[in-house]
């Protein structure tokens, strides 16, 4: 259908000089290349098929040979740190950006309803933006997070203009995001809280509630029945989210408006894909990379060692970098810089270029034995050990220490303390002779079983060093359905990993039966987790001779993509 255009902008905003010295202070820092252009911003309004009207910034070269257009969508705002990061970068090396506030945010007209009509608005920018008289005949899109998925959903139905695509950890998939591991993810808890009261005036009182939203969280998801601690919470904002926690299936026709799997079948044109290993959103990233290589799209991947909050800190520069490179590349016609299709940072030895993920692995096994330790050879005479057995209490569940959060608490930690713990089950490796090198997806297969069929599992590798440190690498969760009776060992996939593991340290398995907050404990009595008021507690029992950790183990320099021989390595 075809939509009008509406533009109301102010007169184009003259560059002051100091926001020029800013653009290139800030563009050497992150080690950019120079500016090329000044540029103004307008401010427009683009509408929609509905009549509602969404506010944008447009960020205009003052240039006769632009190189492109970039397109961005996002609920957080048009202002710092977006617009530095996702507009002013691009616009002084002679892009047209145009930076929109999505339905009912910021300005935009409608009900903010996250991800609902994102496709549809998308898509209707589109229209508006082919439009105008400045347009540059073809576009990319660029952002993270949510900003990602405004991109899947304009991929779902790939406008022909669309030219190529930066996603920065960006879910395609928002049940994934969710319910993957079978229990809520109560990060999303506190982004509907953050997202729902984002634009309070006092700016000081947002900054105040933001840097206290995590032991809230906390303390909201502590009480029971959760959906009256959630709600009070909340207020009388996030009227959505009550029914992201009740609609707990996948198949639930209720996700279908927010999830755009079937992009990853439609994109055609090229996506860099940028994530990080302790962000939330790793797992889909690494899934959206190999869907895309399996159909032969033009993708590549990006992976550092950061958190998702960290994407607009420490891995700014990388990502700014990568996005200009990909931006010039397929807008602009330049020679690419990109030496290989993959980069990713091997945590403990650095930034390695890699022709494809996963590179070349040996599978190498480590069995949990008796005495709470890990050897590559399993334990023989079974008959008079006791397996080893933990007791989870929802009362008391075992606390999220690092890992993959939204918040700033996340990332690498030192969770030493957790080992000590009564309700986690601990077993270490001896000293390590040489490196080990993991590369990809690590896998725990526990024989399992718990006194409660309402149960829940935890697993982490982390490394401990020489001082008796240990380090989180990576983790694993997943609510179990114990009542069907299986002899097979229960099978968890760990989030990906780039890591070296140091001679001279150690590898250590940690279990327990839960992970709070970052997931809502398991009440134990199969409630619904709105409603439930009780509480009780599961035995674990983990028995060994089948319990193992299984490593894709990789040559000490990825750089040369080779299998390494994976034996020999304990002392």
């Amino acid at each position: 259908m075809g939509v009008s255009t509406t533009t109301t902008p102010p007169a184009p905003s003259t560059p002051r000089a100091l926001a020029r010295v800013g653009d290139g202070a800030l563009g050497r820092l992150l080690r950019l290349p120079r500016t090329t252009t000044e540029y103004a911003v307008h401010r427009v309004q683009v509408p929609m098929r509905d009549g509602v009207l969404l506010r944008a910034d447009h960020y205009a070269p003052a240039t006769s040979s632009a190189v492109g257009t970039v397109l961005v969508r996002g609920p957080y705002g048009r202002g710092f740190p977006f617009s530095l990061a996702f507009a002013r970068l691009y616009a002084a090396r002679g892009y047209h950006v145009v930076v929109q506030s999505t339905r009912g945010t910021f300005g935009s007209g409608g009900a903010f309803e996250p991800m609902v009509n994102e496709a549809a608005d998308g898509a209707d920018t589109v229209v508006w933006l082919r439009e105008q008289p400045w347009f540059t005949g073809k576009f990319a899109t660029v952002g993270l997070s949510y900003l990602g998925f405004t991109q899947w959903a304009l991929l779902n139905d790939p406008p022909p203009e669309l030219a190529a695509a930066v996603i920065t950890v960006g879910p395609h998939d928002f049940h994934d995001a969710v319910w993957s591991t079978g229990a809520f993810t109560t990060d999303f808890l506190g982004w509907s809280d953050m997202v729902s009261r984002q634009e309070d005036p006092i700016r000081i009182r947002a900054g105040l509630r933001q840097l206290q939203a995590p032991a809230k969280v906390a303390q909201a998801a502590a009480r029971v029945p959760f959906g009256e601690s959630a709600r009070a919470l909340l207020g009388t904002g996030a009227p959505w989210f009550e029914s992201w926690v009740e609609h707990l299936d996948s198949d639930d026709p209720f996700w279908e408006r927010l999830r755009y799997g079937a992009a990853l079948d439609r994109v055609q044109v090229p996506v860099l894909l940028i994530g990080g290993w302790q962000d939330i959103f790793l797992q889909q990233t690494l899934r959206q990379y190999a869907h895309l290589r399996r159909r032969g799209v033009d993708v590549a991947l990006t992976v550092g060692p950061w958190t998702h909050p960290q994407l607009l800190g420490k891995g700014l520069g990388t990502g700014a970098r990568e996005t200009l490179d990909w931006l010039n590349t397929h807008l602009g016609g330049a020679q690419p810089q990109r030496s290989s299709r993959v980069r990713v940072y091997v945590t403990g030895q650095g930034w390695r270029n890699v022709a494809d993920w996963p590179p070349a692995a040996t599978q190498r096994a480590l069995y949990l034995r008796p005495g709470r330790y890990l050897d590559d050879i399993p334990p023989a005479d079974l008959t008079k050990v006791a397996p080893a057995t933990f007791r989870y209490d929802p009362a008391d569940p075992t606390p999220t220490t690092g890992g993959p959060l939204l918040s700033g608490k996340g990332g690498y930690r030192d969770d030493s303390a957790l080992a000590v713990r009564d309700d986690v089950l601990a077993f270490t490796s001896a000293t390590l002779t040489h490196d080990v090198c993991v590369y990809g997806t690590p896998v725990v297969e526990l024989a399992h079983s718990s006194d409660n069929p309402h149960a829940d599992l935890f697993v982490r590798i982390s490394e401990v060093d020489a001082k008796g440190r240990s380090r989180n690498v990576t983790d694993g969760y997943r609510r179990l359905n114990t009542t069907q009776k299986s002899r097979k060992p229960v099978s968890l996939e760990l989030d990906g990993i780039a890591h070296r593991f140091r001679a001279g340290s150690r590898i250590r398995v940690l279990i327990a039966g839960s992970w709070f907050p970052r997931y809502a404990r398991n009440l134990g009595t199969g409630e619904p987790l709105l409603t439930g008021r009780q509480l009780t507690p599961a035995t674990h029992t983990v028995r060994y001779g089948r319990s193992r950790v299984l490593l894709p183990v990789g040559a000490a320099d990825l750089s040369a993509n080779g299998a390494a021989d994976p034996r020999g390595d304990l002392g």
